[in-house]
């Protein structure tokens, strides 16, 4: 329980009469711990107003309806409290008139205070730390500003979201990583280049590549006494032909001359 309660109990405690007066005198503590203080009661702020720990003079003369307004030390936050009795339940409406933020909370007045123990402070309270947990998350937190992330959390790396969009560099111009390195739209080359000179395979067999290891054939360099140099566009399709040797084979001894091989006119 919040040290300073008691005090602020005792001060009140003749005034007492109803177990939610007592649970208003703990839901006002808790404003003052969390750094709020008190102007005084009704919505409209009224003259030499002061801000203080202890409870405004007549804050609990309507047992129906409890009204009160509060400031943050640090003068940013205002906040209008009311509590709205519906038979055994308080329910807790919190609102910063500038923000037109609101906020709200139910809480069961039995849940909170012993009706029959209001002169004593040892006993008139009950679950003190759920109802401070409670109050804390849901009205004072709601007005409270954003806070700081501890260094540990701003030095360290974000873990990886697969949703997260990538940064956008919109100064930087990557390379696209092309797994094709001839170009973007070689979409299916290795079977456009019947010699497999692109990705390692092609349509047909390279009749110079036909199981014999020999250096790579070049078109457009041109077939000696066939094509000349650049008769072959580059990454054309091309169908190699004849001997690709740089002279003819003679005749073989073997094979027989043919009938009139000595006939100079033949």
């Amino acid at each position: 329980m919040a040290a300073g309660l008691e005090l602020l109990y005792m001060s009140v405690a003749q005034n007492l009469s109803a177990a939610q007066d007592a649970l208003l005198c703990f839901i006002h503590w808790e404003m003052v711990v969390h750094g709020y203080r008190c102007l005084g009661t009704g919505d409209q702020p009224g003259e030499n107003e002061r801000k203080s720990e202890m409870l405004p003079s007549g804050w609990n003369s309507n047992k129906e309806l409890y009204s009160l307004r509060y400031k943050s030390q640090d003068g940013i936050s205002h906040i209008l409290l009311k509590a709205i009795m519906v038979e055994n339940t308080m329910i807790l409406n919190a609102m910063d008139p500038k923000l037109e933020q609101v906020v709200d909370v139910t809480l069961k007045v039995a849940d909170y205070v012993n009706s029959d123990c209001l002169d004593s402070f040892e006993k008139v309270y009950k679950n003190s730390a759920e109802l401070s947990s409670l109050l804390l998350s849901r009205i004072i937190s709601a007005f409270t500003g954003p806070k700081e992330k501890p260094r540990a959390m701003r030095d360290s790396p974000q873990s990886h979201d697969p949703f997260r969009s990538p940064p956008h560099h919109p100064h930087t111009n990557p390379q696209p990583n092309w797994p094709d390195p001839l170009g973007p739209f070689a979409a299916g080359g290795a079977d456009l280049d019947p010699l497999g000179g692109r990705s390692g395979g092609g349509m047909i067999v390279d009749p110079l590549r036909s199981g014999f290891p020999r250096a790579g054939f070049d078109s457009s360099s041109g077939i000696l006494s066939h094509l000349p140099p650049g008769a072959v566009p580059p990454g054309a399709r091309f169908d190699p032909f004849g001997p690709m040797s740089s002279s003819r084979p003679g005749p073989d001894p073997d094979h027989l001359s043919p009938p009139g091989y000595d006939d100079m006119f033949m």
